[in-house]
């Protein structure tokens, strides 16, 4: 018997034992179906999960119109809710069934490209050219639940804190941010272009000389640069802004809104205030200023040890003025000669020249050095082992070079055995506040100095006048912040004095006519009264993708590019027609072969 859908009078997912004997208008996808001679059962699914149905023989019409039904047909089912005969303990309805007595087939489904009710690795561009049945995966509806989930607890925060959404521009001014910038050609005035925003960075600032004291915005931004996991060309971020603040003021309103995030987005409570790093110590320790705190391993300076050996490689870098650091992995028996063999290729593969090492063994008097160069550390082995806690059964890795060499291999060599060793704690979020950063690092390319965050982060008041006799120990007002080893938001106090900002334009290369032409509209607005002020910016995709414990970028935006900045569901970019580009005063340059 058919029906003429009229509206569902439950959801698939929220029928209970205490819905038994009630009447029941459902509607939702065929999950899977099942003929057990006699009796067909299928499982109805809709946003909320499943429920089962059950078609008996003597319901003739409806019977035979379910022994036709094929995964993902949609549905309409009237029928009754009963108690089901053996109980399902592993879904949520598994005690009650729907007894159909009719059903309408709303719409057929063809054939699928992968199986939507079950795991199935299939190739990451066939999900993403069929990316609407991807999304039907309960997985997939879990992530941008969680997705919403965040995004309203950051609006709802911001709003009972006094903050105002106002939207900013899509269409605007090139301007030097670090990325290439999406270009759009202007119809209307010939050879001039709008630039897709990298981020409401100005704007955000203008607000705040315009009055408005408390911002935030949840936007999307634009960037053509080379994709990786953690990065798209078009992805979202929330800003914020506020006036007449001081640093520990915006960190402590972000902290609020991360306990936010955390609580209505996971049912976590985390503490606050996080705790604080200086740049230099967070490289220092960890080999890195975004480091990951859930586990040891520190990086240790034995540069005054190794020197001490007969190590010609340690002895050569001491000599260049460098230095030796190393790091101990606790109860590191698991590594074989092969796998350490595999991590020193992947330290040369990034630019190192090797990875010196020694195991810890228990010998007649103490711990002793085995394998790798033990015989050329010999002498100073115990002081070495007594001043890192090595220990029998312990790896010790070092490495020789420049402080930012050693930093940057060690790093990589700490993250690569924590995995190895199963050292990473899964259900721990170490949230951390690393601050104090250069305001400049020299570019050795281009010979001149560049922004380690962006040209409108403020320096140190102490440190203004160093702006003319020694930018490079100029520290920035930044302050960014990690989880569990990634960079989740980056802020700082602004420039507000104009004289200043036309200071920091000068230092990175900016002529005061390359200064006004790309920046006029804020050293104008500088002029007329700009209050202290500060921000940060939330990259909110990355947030969804941590909270969601999924691995890429892709999977927590609902139509992604691939790393070839391509849409597999859309085919964008694609050609257009010849009038369009006439249109723009546009002429192709077919690229060289």
């Amino acid at each position: 018997m058919a029906i003429a859908y009229n509206r569902r009078t439950h959801y698939c997912g929220e029928i209970r034992s205490e819905h038994v004997d009630q009447p029941a208008t459902l509607a939702g996808w065929v999950h899977s179906t099942r003929d057990h001679g006699g009796v067909i059962f299928v499982d109805l699914r809709d946003h909320t999960g499943l429920v089962q149905l059950r078609f008996r023989p003597e319901q003739t019409d409806v019977y035979e119109l379910a022994r036709s039904l094929h995964h993902e047909d949609v549905l309409a089912v009237m029928g009754r809710i009963v108690r089901r005969e053996s109980v399902n303990p592993k879904i949520p309805t598994g005690e009650v069934e729907i007894d159909v007595s009719a059903m309408e087939v709303l719409s057929r489904a063809a054939p699928l490209p992968f199986p939507i009710n079950e795991e199935f690795d299939a190739a990451e561009e066939l999900c993403l050219r069929y990316r609407f049945l991807h999304l039907r995966r309960p997985e997939m509806q879990n992530i941008f639940r969680l997705r919403h989930r965040i995004a309203r607890a950051i609006r709802e925060y911001f709003h009972e804190n006094g903050f105002v959404e106002i939207e900013t521009p899509f269409l605007t001014k090139s301007t030097p941010e670090g990325a290439r910038d999406y270009l759009v050609p202007s119809r209307v005035k010939p050879g001039s272009f709008y630039a897709l925003p990298q981020s409401p960075q100005i704007f955000k600032q203008l607000f705040m000389i315009a009055g408005f004291d408390r911002y935030a915005q949840i936007v999307r931004c634009f960037r053509d640069e080379d994709l990786r996991a953690d990065r798209q060309p078009e992805f979202t971020q929330l800003d914020m802004e506020m006036a007449f603040v001081k640093r520990d003021e915006v960190m402590t309103m972000v902290e609020g809104c991360v306990q936010r995030i955390f609580r209505d987005g996971l049912g976590i409570d985390v503490k606050t205030p996080f705790p604080r790093m200086s740049e230099a110590e967070a490289v220092e320790r960890f080999g890195i200023d975004r480091p990951d705190t859930r586990f040891g391993m520190e990086l240790q300076d034995v540069t005054d040890l190794a020197g001490r050996t007969s190590f010609q490689v340690f002895r050569g870098a001491i000599d260049a003025g460098g230095v030796v650091k190393c790091l101990v992995a606790k109860k590191a028996e698991s590594l074989t000669r092969k796998k350490l063999d595999t991590l020193t290729e992947e330290v040369k593969g990034i630019g190192g020249t090797g990875m010196p090492y020694v195991k810890v063994v228990a010998g007649e008097s103490g711990p002793a050095a085995s394998t790798g160069i033990a015989k050329f550390v010999g002498d100073v082995f115990p002081a070495l082992c007594e001043r890192t806690n090595a220990e029998p059964g312990d790896l010790i890795v070092f490495m020789p070079g420049t402080k930012t060499d050693v930093a940057k291999y060690l790093h990589y060599v700490r993250t690569w055995l924590a995995r190895e060793l199963d050292l990473i704690p899964k259900d721990r979020w170490n949230l951390l506040w690393v601050v104090d950063f250069p305001l400049f690092e020299w570019d050795e390319e281009t010979q001149r100095w560049a922004s380690i965050h962006h040209p409108f982060t403020a320096p140190l008041e102490e440190d203004l006048p160093l702006l003319d006799t020694d930018p490079g120990k100029v520290r920035a007002q930044a302050y960014d912040l990690v989880l569990n080893g990634t960079e989740m938001a980056g802020g700082s106090i602004r420039i507000h004095r104009q004289d200043v900002q036309r200071k920091v334009f000068s230092l990175l290369g900016l002529s005061e006519e390359e200064a006004r032409e790309k920046f006029a509209f804020l050293l104008d607005a500088l002029q007329y009264g700009a209050p202290p002020h500060g921000g940060i910016a939330f990259g909110f995709d990355r947030w969804a993708m941590m909270l969601a414990g999924a691995e890429s970028l892709r999977e927590v935006i609902a139509f992604p590019k691939t790393q070839r900045a391509v849409c597999p569901l859309t085919g964008a970019p694609a050609p257009v027609a010849q009038e369009q580009l006439d249109e723009l005063h546009l002429a192709l340059k077919k690229p060289a072969k």
